[in-house]
């Protein structure tokens, strides 16, 4: 849906696949942050030494840091060989903690000056090394996306190293950048760092625990270090927007680092475009709430019609209410309901358009059309409560999604509507709330079955 363009906020990580003064190369990523420090949420399990960190000050957040360092190592040690053949070989270079705030202290490689290291974590190839900014970036990430925020960015760094093991280094990319463009490189550390945080979560990690249900929060630094809109998956600097930075961490979490290191430019679904989000500026930003409601529930009809009739059920659109107090038998599913029986209808609550405001339009369009995807299972027939329905509505509102994003045409979608759809399913478990009011607790799983629609289509929602 359109809204306004934005410059992408304080936090985004950027490839730093450029020459600084030095004439060195670092191969990792960087932002630009700013905050304050906040209290963790302690998923490091007992006392790390901090001194094996080139430039430590022992503070909470480097004991962070390096225990997330120690055990990425550690994983890699276990999984590189089984993986790949060969034996995993640590940084040679180390991890280096930087006070960007400190003009006259000691830069790491890659860079000249500390300053050059504001607000970024980078992984450097020439010199086999870790960096980040302990001053601007590790407080704002923890502030922002918990520990796990920071275990999440780190691990993407390490996962430069395994490019570099595996031979896929600066060089390489800039002599084949058709077949090693740097979304491609950046979806498979993100994946890298999906495989390590599933190892964490299995509890097989020394330094680290990691729940499930933190593991949603630690999501968020994909959401926030996202790309701009207007920024093309051709680009030197592209990392991807939510929905294929999350994708990829969550190929890796399943499937482990083997299928991350196959990712290729053909086998590889990228939903960042650049046509798409000029277009959506050009529109003016993000639809009012009324209008969007107006203009997508005739094609939700539409869609969800087309679906039911080609599988032999009748469909019927749902009435749409949206007026103050409509909300009756829909309460339980929150701020959007579908009502099945007798009155067949879609209720809407004030608190919808509270929503609408703080994520955008298309986390309205989101929620809407799991209430249609349950809808659509009730014209077939199908149960509207149970584990079956809650999946359902998650992986037919995806469908929706993905046949907006091809048609391009009339009521299109950029990939900035995907980034708002992450946010409401990562934030949110109303999407996948039956007509009982039951719903999926993980914003993990949530996501996966949304996106299990909007990639593979209807054929993908088990009807």
């Amino acid at each position: 849906m359109p809204r306004p363009s934005r410059a992408t906020a304080a936090w985004r990580l950027r490839t730093l696949l450029v020459l600084f003064a030095a004439g060195l190369v670092a191969g990792g990523c960087t932002t630009t942050v700013a905050g304050s420090a906040q209290t963790g949420d302690g998923v490091v399990v007992g006392a790390v030494d901090t001194s094996v960190v080139h430039g430590s000050d022992g503070s909470g957040v480097d004991e962070l840091a390096t225990a997330a360092m120690l055990d990425i190592q550690s994983y890699w040690q276990d999984r590189f060989e089984p993986s790949f053949g060969a034996p995993w070989h640590d940084l040679a270079g180390g991890f280096y903690s930087v006070d960007s705030t400190d003009p006259h202290g000691p830069p790491p490689p890659c860079v000249q000056q500390t300053s050059q290291v504001e607000g970024n974590a980078y992984y450097c190839p020439s010199a086999d090394s870790v960096a980040w900014d302990r001053a601007a970036l590790l407080p704002v990430l923890r502030e922002q996306d918990g520990d796990g925020g920071v275990v999440v960015v780190l691990a993407h760094e390490v996962g430069h190293a395994v490019h570099n093991r595996l031979g896929i280094r600066p060089a390489q990319q800039e002599r084949q950048p058709d077949r090693f463009p740097t979304i491609l490189t950046e979806a498979m550390a993100d994946c890298y760092a999906g495989s390590f945080v599933r190892w964490v979560v299995d509890g097989h990690a020394e330094h680290l625990r990691l729940t499930r249900a933190e593991l949603d929060r630690a999501l968020g630094a994909l959401v926030t270090f996202r790309d701009p809109l207007g920024a093309g998956a051709d680009d030197a600097t592209a990392h991807g927007n939510a929905f294929d930075r999350v994708s990829a961490f969550q190929d890796g979490y399943r499937q482990g680092p083997r299928l991350c290191a196959g990712f290729t430019v053909t086998n590889r679904i990228f939903t960042q475009d650049r046509f798409l989000d000029a277009r959506d500026a050009e529109r003016g930003g993000n639809l009012p709430f009324g209008v969007l409601v107006d203009a997508i529930t005739p094609d939700l009809d539409r869609y969800f019609g087309q679906l039911v009739t080609a599988r032999g059920g009748r469909w019927q659109a749902p009435q749409v209410r949206t007026a103050p107090g409509a909300v009756r038998c829909a309460a339980r599913q929150g701020p959007v309901g579908f009502c099945p029986g007798a009155e067949h209808a879609v209720e809407i609550s004030p608190q919808l358009t509270a929503l609408h405001s703080r994520l955008g339009d298309y986390s309205t369009a989101t929620l809407l059309a799991s209430r249609y995807g349950l809808a659509a299972l009730n014209a077939l027939g199908r149960p509207t409560e149970g584990a079956g329905a809650r999946r359902g509505a998650l992986c037919l509102a995806g469908a929706y999604t993905g046949d907006l994003l091809r048609r391009r045409q009339g009521f299109g979608l950029s990939p900035g509507d995907l980034d708002e759809a992450v946010q409401v399913l990562l934030g949110y478990d109303y999407a996948s709330r039956d007509t009982a009011g039951k719903a999926l607790p993980s914003g993990f799983d949530r996501l996966s079955q949304f996106r299990a629609g909007t990639l593979d289509g209807a054929a993908a929602c088990s009807l």
